[in-house]
């Protein structure tokens, strides 16, 4: 049996478009409810005890999507990074943002910067964003920074990687959920995964409920974790 309350949960979130066209919504409006569910489901599972939740909101593949719909995300990740911080400060939640910063605007940088400053004692809980973010390059810089650094290769071990990860604090997931009926890992925290539980919904993310956290806690509660054993 696993431990009774996880310490990461991974959230791929999934099928915010789907659930758009599935209601006649143009594609923003399953953005913003995926939005919200992002912060009802993270205070669910903080709620629960879970010490720290990742969701995977922005990946390095999706600057690909069109210029309006990657200019509405980019609206809401400044709205939870300003005009919503106080929702972290209430309920004393860490916020941290795990991604490359190629790409990403200056007044974007300057939002995260200041918004992991300003939440950087609260202790309740961590919600760890994957923002521009990919599992591959994620090791792939880690070794640069190993490099740069000036260790021999004959040095480099797999815990020098994890201390050079993004937010090296953030420690592995015990469980990763993916929403929308899809059954892959798309590049998300490939490091951090290699001994998680893997747990796949078939509702899309707008859809998800605090009662589908319960749930998702007892599934874990009731799993064998052998990790290599």
């Amino acid at each position: 049996m696993s431990a009774e309350v996880p310490t990461h949960i991974g959230y791929i979130v999934d099928g915010n478009r789907r659930w758009a066209r599935q209601h006649g919504l143009p594609t923003y409006e399953g953005h913003l409810a995926g939005y919200n569910a992002i912060q009802d489901i993270a205070r669910a599972t903080i709620d629960a005890g879970v010490k720290y939740v990742s969701a995977y909101v922005f990946s390095t593949e999706n600057w690909k999507r069109s210029e309006d719909e990657v200019s509405k995300l980019m609206g809401l990740v400044l709205r939870l990074l300003k005009s919503d911080l106080h929702i972290f400060q209430e309920n004393d939640v860490r916020l941290r943002i795990l991604g490359s910063r190629d790409n990403v605007s200056d007044k974007i940088l300057k939002a995260i910067d200041e918004a992991e400053e300003a939440t950087k004692d609260n202790k309740r809980g961590t919600l760890a964003l994957c923002f521009n973010y990919g599992g591959q390059l994620e090791i792939a810089d880690a070794v640069k920074k190993i490099v740069q650094s000036g260790v021999a290769a004959d040095e480099i071990t797999p815990e020098l990687v994890e201390r050079n990860l993004y937010a090296a604090d953030i420690p592995p997931c015990d469980l990763i959920v993916r929403t929308s009926g899809e059954k892959r890992l798309s590049n998300f925290m490939l490091w951090r995964s290699a001994y998680s539980e893997l747990m796949f919904l078939d509702k899309n993310w707008p859809d998800m409920t605090k009662e589908d956290v319960t749930d998702i806690l007892e599934e874990y509660k009731n799993r064998e974790r052998r990790i290599g054993k």
